[in-house]
């Protein structure tokens, strides 16, 4: 696969503790020139689709990088460890789904390998930390040219564990889909993509009841107004202008959001 300047992470350890550091540290232990890109590690404890679509949304705009994610609530289990190759790049983390869109984004599955070499691992793995002792030791190897043939035995791409497709319907004048995010700043991101905000008007109903205005831009609407518009990762969101829309809609990711002429 080649060698690799940088290697991203993505998880849900948070920052309270010393789990991050200790996955930087199995990467410097073996690649101490290798970059790391810390893309998030607030990602809600064992909520595998939003590490996907967090890292999905991110890893295109990264230089061409091994992508290391832990979202891990299988941990210890018989759930497979794995390394994806793609046109883009390399991923690294558990079979769970966590990986697959975002190898979408980076241009489809070239070849998938069972992490099953423990020459690969670091010392006795712990079967509740696989982040430091399998996934960022492995992401270490591939960054510096190993073949990930030789990480273990390759995975029919057709068997890897998929997270169920979030439910989008476009209909005459209207959007239904599920939340698929909420940033940091309450806005909401839906799992359709912005093209199907052109069949809407701009005066508009958001779950029947709380009034909204179709733009482009957060001061497209007035202070405490909600804006539908599409956001930067190419999907429709919800704002509130100075405001939180989660706040307003009190919806999570799963819910069911429609968005309708007014």
């Amino acid at each position: 696969m080649g060698r690799y300047g940088w290697i991203s992470l993505t998880t849900d350890y948070g920052t309270f503790d010393g789990f991050v550091a200790a996955c930087h540290g199995s990467i410097a232990r073996i690649a101490p020139d290798v970059r790391v890109i810390d893309v998030t590690h607030h990602v809600p404890p064992a909520d595998v689709s939003r590490g996907a679509a967090v890292l999905a949304q991110t890893a295109p705009y990264l230089p061409e990088s091994v992508h290391c994610a832990v979202v891990d609530p299988g941990v210890g289990t018989a759930r497979r460890a794995l390394a994806i190759g793609t046109p883009q790049g390399v991923l690294v983390g558990p079979d769970n789904g966590v990986l697959i869109p975002a190898a979408e984004a980076l241009g489809g599955i070239d070849v998938a390998v069972e992490l099953s070499n423990k020459d690969w691992f670091l010392g006795d793995v712990s079967r509740t930390f696989h982040g430091r002792d399998v996934f960022a030791p492995a992401a270490a190897r591939i960054a510096l040219g190993a073949e990930l043939d030789d990480a273990g035995p390759r995975v029919d791409a057709d068997a890897l564990v998929r997270l169920p497709a979030p439910v989008v319907n476009v209909g005459d004048g209207w959007i239904e889909a599920e939340v698929l995010t909420v940033d940091r700043f309450g806005n909401v991101q839906l799992a359709a993509t912005g093209g199907t905000l052109a069949g809407l008007s701009h005066q508009l109903t958001v779950n029947g009841n709380v009034s909204a205005r179709r733009g482009t831009t957060f001061a497209d609407v007035d202070k405490g107004e909600l804006l539908v518009y599409e956001d930067s990762a190419g999907q429709v969101g919800i704002a509130v202008n100075n405001g939180r829309a989660v706040v307003v809609l009190s919806v999570r990711p799963g819910d069911l959001v429609r968005v309708s002429a007014r």
